[in-house]
């Protein structure tokens, strides 16, 4: 077996889709030695582990850098828990995060966007990135949680710092607590628990619940600012990533591009389309709790786990003609957000603000083209998408 693969090698980012056909013909289950993980690369085998908890457990995080760190995870992170803690901790989370809350602000996320975007109009081009995309998702956030405009770009800095690596190496995990901690809120929290509003931030501070102790109270300081970071952590460099890679993706599918202009219904395809065919989120890691056996192999416990959605969402023995983006296709569905306990929380939002963006993208400009020379990916290995993306446009 030669296939190589690693969530690092820039080489193996810039295109991954030959490695990850490599991977699920090859080895589909891989074994990396030099970081010591494992690796699920078919659609079933990713498809069954997302919903076997027991096995691939969530308990230390679906980052992999801290999966194999040696910090104790902090508790009452909804991202970084199993059941039973997980039912309670999403339960709470379903009772503030309402469809009603949600339909609420799909308007504000079209004026924010009709705000950045009619100021382009004849330029000629510009960074969809720095123009939106990095913006927007913030933004959106910030409408939910109730944060002033004001502080919303240093928080959205602070946010993406934490998920920075160097090309080509692991994320540094100095401190697991910090990834989850919400102190970069903990001012905001106090100020808003004086001058409530009806926002996501209000709402954490004044629910109401019986906890796994059997104990009816309200959520602590400590654990708002944990459910307060899982919000804007979670939706802000996925979302933003979506947006460019449906700039791209159109660009080179021009024929799709002008028929979802004339049929706004395709709207929601394209955008679940693009997430499979190019997710933002290539793959999630899991620790064994126990050992797993496939493909003749046994995966031991306490083993670090990556599953390549990336490479699900193209697996041939799901998807017919899987390396064609097709907004027609029979089932569009994906993996990109997960499965089962841990389906994303946000993917609605994220599917909205996608559609949003888009349709106000082709409003102004039916056509467009990417400028190659200027497109640079991000340099961090838990999402993949564009840092610099430019437009061109009439």
């Amino acid at each position: 077996m030669t296939v190589y693969y690693d969530p690092y090698e820039v080489g193996i980012t810039t295109d991954p889709y030959p490695t990850y056909a490599a991977l699920r013909d090859e080895a589909p289950l891989y074994y990396n030695k030099r970081y010591d993980f494992w690796a699920l690369s078919r659609h079933s085998d990713v498809e069954k582990a997302l919903s076997d908890w027991e096995t691939f457990s969530n308990s230390r995080s679906d980052i992999l850098e801290l999966v194999k760190s040696e910090f104790d995870m902090p508790k009452g992170v909804m991202m970084f828990e199993d059941p039973p803690a997980h039912t309670m901790l999403r339960g709470l989370m379903a009772r503030v995060f309402t469809p009603r809350r949600m339909a609420e602000i799909e308007d504000q996320i079209r004026q924010y966007c009709i705000a950045c975007l009619d100021p382009l109009v004849g330029s000629g081009g510009f960074d969809i990135i720095a123009e939106l995309a990095a913006m927007m998702p913030m933004r959106v956030i910030g409408m939910l949680l109730g944060i002033p405009e004001s502080e919303q770009v240093s928080v959205r800095d602070a946010n993406d710092a934490n998920l920075r690596t160097k090309p080509g190496a692991p994320m540094k995990v100095a401190d697991a607590d910090r990834i989850a901690d919400g102190r970069i809120y903990a001012d905001y929290v106090e100020w808003r628990s004086a001058n409530p509003s009806d926002d996501l931030m209000t709402a954490l501070l004044n629910v109401e619940f019986t906890d796994e102790q059997g104990v009816h109270r309200k959520l602590t300081r400590k654990e708002v600012l944990h459910y307060t970071q899982v919000v804007a952590g979670a939706g802000n460099e996925t979302t933003g990533r979506l947006i460019g890679w449906l700039a791209k993706v159109l660009a080179e599918h021009p024929e799709q591009r002008r028929e979802i202009a004339e049929d706004r219904s395709l709207l929601l395809r394209a955008v679940d389309e693009t997430l499979r065919f190019e997710p933002t989120g290539p793959h999630v890691a899991r620790w064994m709790a126990r050992d797993f056996q496939a493909y003749g192999m046994t995966v031991p416990a306490g083993s670090a786990m990556l599953l390549l959605f990336g490479a699900a969402n193209r697996d041939e023995r799901r998807y017919r003609d899987p390396d064609t983006f097709d907004l027609h296709r029979d089932n569009i569905s994906h993996l990109t957000f997960g499965k089962g306990l841990h389906y994303c929380f946000g993917a609605n939002l994220a599917r909205m603000e996608g559609r949003v963006a888009l349709d106000e993208l082709l409003n102004r400009w039916p056509e467009w083209d990417i400028d190659y020379a200027t497109a640079r990916l991000a340099p961090t290995s838990t999402v993949r998408g564009w840092e610099h993306l430019r437009m061109l446009v009439n």
